[in-house]
This record gives C-alpha cells, structure tokens and sequence, in this order.
C-alpha cells in the first residue's frame, strides 16, 4: 500500500492513480490503439481516386533492359581490372565526363529530368493531367561573351545572360522533322492561366535549328521587378510530317506581347496525332537591372513593378497611464513618422559642421559613464546613440 504525506498526516492512495499523480500528465484523447497516426491521417486527406487521377503519357516509352544488362556486364568487367585499381590508388585516373554523360542520357537521364521537372511543375502547367519521359537530350547553351552558360534542368540564369538566342544542339535521324518551342509559363502578363511563347522554330529538318520555319522569333526572359522567378521550358516535337504553322505566325514585326499568348495543352492536344514530345529542358530567371531599358525600348511599354502591399501596424487606442513602457516609445507610436524622421534628422545636422569632418567615434562606448541627472528614459536613448542603434543608422 502507498501513502502520500499531507500537511495533517498520513493517508493512503490508490496504486492506480500514483502515475498521474507523480508526472502530473493526464491522457488526452484518445488511446495509441484507438488513435489514427500522423501518417494514416495525411493518407486519408490526400487521397485520391486512382480511377479518375492518374499521369498519362503522351511521349515515346524508354526501353532499358538490354542497356542495364550491358552496363552491369561492363561494370563487372572494369572492377577487375588491375590497371584501373593501381591508377586510382596513385590518384592518376581521368574520368572520361563527356562519355560519362552520354552513358547517363542513354540509360537513367530521361526518368531522371522527368522526376525533376515533376518536382518543378513542368508536366501540371503546361500538360495537366500528362507527361513524357524525355528520351531525346537537349543541350542548350547561352554564349555570353567568350563562355557558355547551360540550361541545366531548373539552374537560374539571369535576363542579361540569355538576351541572344541560345545554341541548341540534339542527336536526329535523318530525313525527321521537329518543332522546338520556349515558352513561360509564368509571365504572361495578361491572362493567368496562358503562357508566353518565347521561341518557336518547326517544321526543322534532321538537327539544323536554322533551317527551321520561324514562327516566333527568340524574345528574351523578361521576368518583372518582385515577382521572383520564371520557369522558361524547351520542349522539342518530333514530327510525323510537315505541319502548317501559318494560323500562329504574329501580323506585325513588333514584339507585342498580346501576340505571344500560348497554351501548350491545346496546342498539343489539337496537334496530338502529328507531334510527340520527346526532349525537354529548363530554366529558371529573375529581374535584373537592364530589364527596364528592355521593357521601354524593345516592348515599348511601361516596366511592371509587383510589391506587397503591407497593411498598416496596428496600435492600441491611447491611455492615461501605459504601466511598464517606456513614454518616449509609446509616444513616438501616436507621432507622424516624418514628424520623427524630421527630428532626427536635425539632431544628426547639429553635431556636424559643414568643413569638417565627423566628429571620431568612441572605441569602448560604454566605458564612458553617462550622468545620473538624465532620466533613464535619455540615458538609454544616448546609450543607443553612442552603439548606432536604432533609427540613428537610418539617417
């Protein structure tokens, strides 16, 4: 039997309650075995019906068995090679990186660009409910004086950086046609739910861009002042025969930016039986200071700026006696702020003469000792002073 000890003297206690007692910890809800876990609980919010939810895909399938079967034989045959181990060891072996990097777009490159431009929103924005795996590699470079930038699958690269078209580059059979198209789905400017088309060259025979029917011309990324980034997305059609593009070519020589409207999802969709996607590449870009001279001159237009537009602070309605704040705070809250930007600025212009310099800083402020005849209210303003806290900095 249990007891507990009060101020009166001794008396038992039930054994059942001593836990809660001494952990002073009550159960609430309901029990682990009844309960649902964290994991049950997103599963049932989430959840969707696979019969009307599901990903269908629009591009060529990737066969890899025959390639993985190569390639673990290969592997096999390279770890015991003696040569290699002795090389690695002295730290002289070179690794071949653009063989490396064709091994990679031949076997697990396209699953991999496809769950990256999943994480991205690629395939949702621009296909809805579609996808495809991108069995064709595209390499696009921006040349910017004597170096190239790649378009590296989300890497960001700034307006300035890509002004001029880029040079695309991919591996054809002879006698196909192809349609290569740039578009943003984030910076249409006027409607929400279109793009705008940046680029857009078909009817390209075998590989050569420049032989390609233009359709739009290459408009540089253009993301205005705030809005953060734009996603700019390379998709390339492989054509079962020559299409007429006339219906989407522009009537003026201005870049308008009405014109440029696009949706890829009714693009394809009306053109389903005649293209397949198989090759995709993206971006990222953000504002950058030559934007305005581009937004005044190239699309003779006012440049857009996007700001949050915070809302006033609130403040409590005045009082009597404001117990345990400081007055000169409390005040300044009711104040107009130029009002007390005014001040300050005085203050400032006081203590500086206009053919000297500034007068030296302190190097230990808080060594020196400020007198006691001031409130503590100004002793803790000078202090502030003294440190550049504050509003001093601002002025």
């Amino acid at each position: 039997m249990l007891f507990s000890i009060y101020r009166f003297g001794i008396h038992e206690v039930n054994p059942i309650f001593t836990h809660f007692i001494r952990r002073r910890s009550f159960l609430r809800g309901k029990p682990p075995g009844i309960a649902r876990s964290l994991k049950q609980r997103l599963e049932e919010k989430n959840w969707t019906d696979p019969a009307l939810d599901f990903k269908v895909n629009i591009g060529f399938s990737l066969s890899q068995e025959t390639k993985r079967e190569e390639r673990i034989q290969y592997c096999r045959s390279r770890k015991d090679d003696a040569s290699l181990e002795r090389l690695a060891r002295l730290r002289k072996l070179l690794v071949p990186l653009e063989e490396v990097k064709k091994v990679w777009n031949e076997t697990v490159g396209p699953s991999h660009i496809r769950r990256v431009a999943e994480h991205y929103g690629i395939f949702e924005h621009l296909f809805g409910d579609a996808y495809f795996i991108p069995v064709v590699p595209l390499d696009i470079k921006f040349k910017v004086d004597d170096f190239y930038i790649p378009s590296c699958y989300g890497n960001n690269i700034k307006p300035n950086e890509a002004s001029q078209e880029p040079d695309v580059r991919y591996d054809a059979d002879e006698g196909t046609l192809w349609t290569l198209i740039l578009t943003n789905p984030d910076g249409n400017l006027s409607e929400a739910d279109s793009e705008c088309v940046h680029w857009f060259i078909g009817n390209i025979p075998d590989n050569d861009i420049s032989k390609g029917e233009v359709i739009f011309s290459y408009l540089q990324p253009f993301p205005p002042k705030g809005i953060g980034y734009q996603r700019l997305v390379f998709v390339l059609y492989k054509q079962e025969k020559r299409i007429d593009y006339d219906a989407f070519k522009k009537s003026s020589s201005k870049n308008v930016l009405s014109e440029r409207t696009f949706r890829t999802e009714d693009f394809y969709r009306n053109r389903q039986d005649l293209l397949t996607p198989a090759g995709l590449s993206f971006f990222q870009s953000s504002w950058h200071p030559s934007l305005t001279d581009f937004f005044h001159n190239v699309l003779e237009m006012k440049e857009p700026f996007y700001e949050y537009d915070f809302p006033k602070p609130y403040i409590k309605p005045q009082v009597w006696f404001p117990l345990r704040q400081a007055f000169n705070l409390y005040l300044d809250k009711h104040r107009d702020e130029k009002e007390i930007a005014k001040e300050f600025l005085l203050k400032k212009l006081k203590k500086e003469h206009p053919f000297e310099g500034p007068a030296p800083t302190l190097k230990y402020p808080n060594a020196f000792s400020i007198n006691k005849k001031y409130p503590s209210w100004l002793r803790l303003e000078m202090k502030k002073e003294r440190l550049g806290w504050g509003r001093v900095n601002d002025y």
